[in-house]
Order: C-alpha cells, then sequence, then structure tokens
C-alpha cells in the first residue's frame, strides 16, 4: 500500500524537473512514510512512497525486470502474486524481491498490454516501457485504488491523490463546474471527473497508455451478467462458503500485524469469522461507537460488535465519538481532495487512527450490500408493487398530502420509518427506470436550477450512461451495475482509502474480490432479495456462521448521526459556514436556497442531512483548495466562539 506519483514527456520539448517530482511524493508522504524511490530519465519519472506491509526489508520500488528495461510502481496489493509468480518463473522470468507488485513487470513481458487480465487483487500503477518509450497507467477493476492524472502542455502527471497534481504551478487548483454540477447531483464526484478542472480520475477497470505524444484510454474490464440456473440453493451456499473463506484468507497475506473493522453487522462480522478459521491467533478487531443522545443511541452498534467479538475471541478494542468531531472536517477533507456528504469519513478515519496504533493493515466489510443486495432500495419495487394496490384517487389525493406532512428524520426508528414510507410513496408513479435515480440523487434536477446561479447544463451524467448501459439488464442486475460503476467507486471506496491512508493504514475488501464479484454477477436475482428479505442467499450461507441475532438485526450505516447533530450541536457552525454573507460572498448557490434548506431541516420539515453535509463540506473544500486556507487553521475557526 503506497502513494504513486511521476510525469512523462509528450514530446523532446522541455525537460523533467526533480525538485517538482520530489514535491508531488512529498503532498502524499502519509500514504507511505516507511519508504520513498523514484526512476527518473530523461523523458520520464515514476516515484512511490511506500507503506511496507509485504517483502518489508526487500520490496523497494521502483521495481525492474531483469534488464531494468521495464520499471513499475505499484499502490495496492496483488494477491494472487505467489501463483503468477511460479508460474513466470516457469517460463523462464528471475525475480529479485519477494514484492509482490515484481510479477507486474514480468507479467507485461510476457503478455504485453493483456497482461492486467491475469491479475487479482487491488491497485493503481504506473509502468514505464523505455524499449517501446511508453507508460502506462492502470487501476483495479472497481476502483479499490485511486489515481489522477492530467495533461498539461507537453507532459502528462499523475499522482494517487488529486492534491499532488494541483500543488504543481503548471497546474493550479480551479473549479470544474461540471464536476460541480455531478457532485450536488449525486454527493460525489463521479469518474472521470475531479472537481479540479483538468484534472481526471482514471476510470476503474481501465488503462491509459502514453505514448507517440498522446494518452489513450482503454477499457479492460467491466461488470457482466451471465445468471447461471439449474443450481441448487445449497450449491448456491457452498460456493458463497468457500469463496469467502478463500477470499478472506488471501487478503490476510502481510508481513506486518493485521486486523479488521466490526461494526457487528453482517458484512464485517463475517469477515471476522473467516479470518478466526484461516488464523490461530486472536483477530485484532476495532469498532466504533456513539453515546449522549438518542439519535447518538440509534447509530450505536458496540453491544453487536462485543458479541461477534466475544463469540470469536478477538482482540477488540473500542472507540466512542462525540459531537466535537466537527472540528476534523477540514483535515478530512483535505485528504478526501474533494468533498462529500458521507459522514462515514469522521467515522472512517477515526477508526482507522485508532487501529494504526498497533496494525497496519485493516480488513473491511466494504461492498456486501451491492454484491448481495443489502440496501433498502432493492426493495423498491416490491414496496411499489404494494403501494400501487390502493387506488390511485386515494393515493393522490388523500394519502400523498398526509405523507408528505409527516416530520422527517433519520434518527428515530419512527422518523426513520416515516422517511422510507414517504419516498417510496412519492415515487410508487415514476417509471421504473426513475427510481433508481430519484433514490440516489442529493439534490435534484428541479432543486438544482434553484440553487446554481451558473447555468451549467451538464448532459448526459455518469449515473446515467451506466444506467443506458444496462438499460436491458433485470432490475436488481442494473442497480447493482449502477451501484458499483458510481457511488461505490466514487464514494465509499474513495472515502475508505484516503481515511485509512490518512493514518498510513492498509485498508483491505474481501467482499470485493474478483471472485465473489464474479460470483454475484451470475447469481439469480431472487437469490439477492426475496420477498422483503435483502441478502436472502447470503444470509442462508451464514446460517451456523453468525448468531441469528446478528444476520437478522436491522441494518445501520456506517456514518454518525450527523443530521441530529446538525440540528443541534453543531447548528452554530452551520450557521457559520452557510450564512447568507457567506454563501453570497462565494457567489455560487443561491442564498435564499440555502436558508430554506436550513431551515426546513431545522423544523423537521425535511430531512437534508445530505444536503447539508453537501453544501458544508463543499464551502471548506473551497477555502482550502481555493482560498489557500489551511486546514489547522480553519479548524480553529470552526471552533471560536462554540
Amino acid at each position: 500500500m503506497c502513494g504513486i506519483y511521476g510525469e512523462v514527456l509528450l514530446s523532446d520539448r522541455g525537460r523533467i524537473d526533480p525538485r517538482v517530482v520530489r514535491s508531488m511524493g512529498d503532498a502524499i508522504i502519509h500514504r507511505g512514510p516507511d519508504d520513498d524511490g523514484v526512476h527518473m530519465t530523461e523523458r520520464v519519472a515514476i516515484g512511490l512512497r511506500r507503506l511496507s506491509i509485504i517483502d518489508v526489508d526487500g520490496g523497494h520500488q521502483p521495481l525492474f525486470n531483469e534488464d531494468r528495461t521495464v520499471a513499475v510502481v505499484c499502490n495496492g496489493e496483488i494477491y494472487n502474486f505467489r501463483q503468477l509468480r511460479a508460474k513466470l518463473t516457469a517460463s523462464g522470468h528471475t525475480f529479485r524481491t519477494g514484492s509482490d507488485a515484481e510479477v507486474l513487470v514480468h507479467l507485461y513481458e510476457e503478455y504485453g498490454d493483456d497482461f492486467l487480465a491475469h491479475v487479482e487483487g487491488m491497485f493503481g500503477f504506473a509502468l514505464w516501457d523505455e524499449a517501446g518509450a511508453r507508460l502506462l497507467l492502470a487501476r483495479d477493476r472497481i476502483g479499490i485504488k485511486p489515481l489522477y492524472y492530467t495533461t498539461q502542455n507537453d507532459r502528462v502527471a499523475f499522482c494517487s491523490e488529486s492534491k499532488a497534481l494541483v500543488g504543481r504551478a503548471d497546474v493550479g487548483a480551479a473549479l470544474d463546474p461540471e464536476a460541480l454540477e455531478q457532485f450536488l447531483a449525486l454527493g460525489y464526484v463521479p469518474n472521470p471527473h475531479s472537481l479540479f478542472a483538468g484534472v481526471h480520475k482514471l476510470r476503474p477497470g481501465h488503462l491509459a497508455i502514453v505514448e507517440h505524444g498522446r494518452l489513450t484510454e482503454h477499457c479492460w474490464w467491466h461488470l457482466e451478467f451471465a445468471t447461471r440456473h439449474g443450481r441448487s440453493e445449497q450449491d448456491w451456499i457452498d460456493e458463497i462458503d468457500a469463496t469467502l473463506a478463500d477470499s478472506v484468507a488471501a487478503q490476510m497475506i502481510s508481513d506486518v500485524p493485521i486486523g479488521a473493522f466490526l461494526s457487528g453487522g453482517i458484512d464485517s462480522s463475517a469477515i471476522i469469522a473467516y479470518m478466526k478459521r484461516a488464523t490461530p491467533q486472536p483477530v485484532r478487531t476495532y469498532s466504533i461507537g456513539y453515546s449522549g443522545s438518542s439519535a447518538a443511541d440509534l447509530y450505536n452498534e458496540l453491544p453487536f460488535a462485543r458479541q461477534v467479538a466475544d463469540l470469536f475471541g478477538t482482540e477488540h478494542h473500542e472507540i466512542m465519538v462525540e459531537p466535537n468531531v466537527i472540528s476534523l472536517l477540514p483535515n478530512l477533507l483535505w485528504h478526501m481532495d474533494e468533498p462529500t456528504v458521507d459522514s462515514a469519513l469522521i467515522t472512517s478515519y477515526l477508526v482507522s487512527e485508532f487501529a494504526s496504533r498497533d496494525v497496519k493493515v485493516i480488513l473491511s466489510g466494504v461492498g456486501g450490500d451491492e454484491l448481495f443486495g443489502g440496501y433498502n432500495r432493492y426493495l423498491m419495487s416490491h414496496y411499489v408493487a404494494q403501494i400501487r394496490r390502493v387506488p390511485g384517487w386515494l393515493r393522490r389525493g388523500v394519502l400523498a398530502p398526509l405523507i408528505r406532512a409527516l416530520p422527517e428524520d433519520r434518527h428515530s426508528r419512527l422518523l426513520n420509518l416515516f422517511r422510507y414510507v414517504r419516498s417510496v410513496s412519492l415515487l410508487a408513479d415514476a417509471p421504473e427506470s426513475d427510481r433508481y435515480r430519484q433514490m440516489m440523487e442529493v439534490f435534484g434536477r428541479r432543486d438544482l436550477d434553484a440553487l446554481l446561479r451558473a447555468d451549467t447544463r451538464v448532459g448526459e451524467d455518469a449515473l446515467a450512461r451506466i444506467l443506458t448501459r444496462y438499460a436491458d439488464a433485470p432490475e436488481l442486475d442494473r442497480i447493482l451495475a449502477a451501484d458499483v460503476g458510481t457511488q461505490l467507486t466514487d464514494e465509499l471506496l474513495l472515502l475508505t482509502d484516503k481515511m485509512s491512508m490518512a493514518q498510513s493504514l492498509e485498508c483491505r475488501v474481501p467482499l470485493l474480490d474478483e471472485r465473489l464479484l464474479r460470483l454475484a454477477t451470475t447469481m439469480p436475482d431472487d437469490l439477492r432479495v426475496r420477498g422483503r428479505q435483502t441478502r436472502y442467499i447470503l444470509k442462508k450461507a451464514l446460517r451456523g456462521v453468525l448468531p441469528d441475532t446478528i444476520i437478522d438485526r436491522k441494518k445501520r450505516g456506517f456514518g454518525a448521526p450527523m443530521g441530529a447533530w446538525l440540528r443541534r450541536e453543531l447548528e452554530p457552525v452551520t450557521n457559520k459556514l452557510l450564512s447568507r454573507a457567506a454563501v453570497e460572498r462565494r457567489g455560487v448557490l443561491d442564498p435564499r436556497q440555502v436558508a430554506r434548506i436550513l431551515d426546513d431541516h431545522r423544523t423537521q420539515r425535511a430531512d437534508h442531512t445530505d444536503q447539508l453535509m453537501a453544501l458544508l463540506s463543499l464551502e471548506l473544500w473551497f477555502r482550502m483548495f481555493l482560498d489557500g486556507e489551511t486546514p489547522a487553521d480553519l479548524s480553529a475557526w470552526l471552533t471560536a466562539g462554540n
């Protein structure tokens, strides 16, 4: 686990400036405090900040082939490197280190540009072919590891974090208006955009090749569905069990201490169960909790985490979180490089900091909801069908006004139920193709028209593109494809990477192993969701592995009770950042609309947690990256007088 950086010239003009290259590495030192290495020639530089995980003493990067004509720097892990190494050795290749990343240069020698099909893992890497005068930038199948690039004047520069690119004098930080609109619509910046003008995310499953003076992107992997019929439920249960066991064991390979996040939910608990199978040593587990209010109690999952920890005899650790964590937001958003609506960045950062005191590698349950149908949105069609049994005149003329009048809040079980009933009821008459988008949007088109002062009018966005691509797929397959291709990649995985790497901690996600991806995309829909039961077949596979109390309990997210905090403890901070004067000075948003959102949330006429998180984090991003304020100064300003 590391951070990579570098640049390549597009012509014979210009030169590589070692100071500029080194400054990019310095900007991401938190990703790799153990080691630094650069390979530099007249036309290319590839560098790496290393967090030493495998072959701690001998795995210095860049890594080379036998005659040093191919070099690579890699952020991530290649999980099947031992099998690949054995095959490549039998084919005559010579290895100099025990590093997992060294297989990449030999695979490239052996298979050319098709070499990525043989690789299983999470990665963002840069490979320089001296003889062919070409640079290859590659990203793993679903974007577990980030990689950014920019083309400026006579060169392409790249890095694991975009802040290192905009820190260069030839790039600079400027807002991309199209990316801004997509962020406000979805709550994250979808690939290939970043919020910085001219800086792009390499798409997941893509390979960028720089040669002959230009950069071209090629898709080397995309999600495909091929449902397997004629298998019994027991066949699926056996395959899920075996694949989970193999995936977790493969991702436990490490030469340094390893642990796991434990929320007490089904995904993280399953990982603990399979880790226990793979090692005789006690597993180190790390949990986070809340206290002090009914909203905090609703989010607190520590009792369930303790139950799992006790069952599997883990070495268990807990940390409690309070509303004063708002002072952390500037630093967290600096690490993120972009704003987000997801309050899980707070919990992920704090539990990562907590775990990093003991371990260098952590396993997380990210991805289980997407692959096995764990979200409430997967039940939308079921509930819409029930609502449509009510005559339309009664639904629209009588029930809809009553439902709209219900108070909205996600931090009370009853009010959260009202919120879900409201969303399902209001979507009942929408076309099936529109329901998913409306559930996922933070600001809809009409709200954006009112909120944004500038008229950017984005065409087909990332969500529309992927829904169109899978338009003919069954509904649950289409939702899975959209989840994996947008929110999972550009929000959840990006957040997981940035918050863990902020603490120099490598986070692995066994539930997104390629074998589990293949299994999920061949599974009939009714094995993911059956009636009102989400994760149908996964739950059956885990009976006997986990207690029923864990399998059957209500799902909670990994975020903080931010909506309740914004109404009470954090209201002064919200009013400070989103005051009419501040919004008018920025000149991007309509201050009347911002004031309405604040008032509706405060009075519970609407739950605007996501909208307010979007606006708060966006203003903090503006202040740091465009205005030049430091995270420390912003934190002090946020807490002054509170």
